[in-house]
């Protein structure tokens, strides 16, 4: 079973998030802020991760430096509310971002972009 890893720390997100995937059959796992998301990617090996950018202790963008740093492999797909223009989503796809997922995200959308990359 593949396993996903979810840092969001909006509740809701990831309770629709986790809903939408196990559906599909993904192993989910949940981090509620930028630490606790760098600590589960050395312990669960994720074969995709699914961040927010802004979140507490370590942004989304930090999140993806560290994986492209030290877990090449590893897709990230980013789901903001900010816009596909904006900046800092700019940042995060010359960091090394796989994907892009405006919120709020239509559910099938989801789920053809997470299986491009597992």
């Amino acid at each position: 079973m593949k396993k996903i890893l979810i840092i969001e720390d909006d509740n809701l997100i990831i309770k629709i998030l986790e809903f939408i995937l196990k559906k599909e059959g993904y192993e989910i796992y949940i981090a509620k802020d930028g630490n606790q998301g760098i600590e589960e990617i050395s312990i669960v090996k994720p074969d995709l991760i699914i961040t927010d950018i802004m979140m507490p202790y370590k942004s989304g963008l930090e999140i993806t430096a560290y994986v492209k740093k030290n877990h090449p492999t590893i897709p990230i797909i980013i789901v903001s509310a900010l816009g596909k223009e904006d900046q800092t989503v700019i940042e995060g796809f010359k960091l090394g971002v796989d994907d892009f997922i405006a919120k709020p995200f239509n559910p099938i959308e989801l789920v053809l972009r997470v299986k491009r990359f597992v």
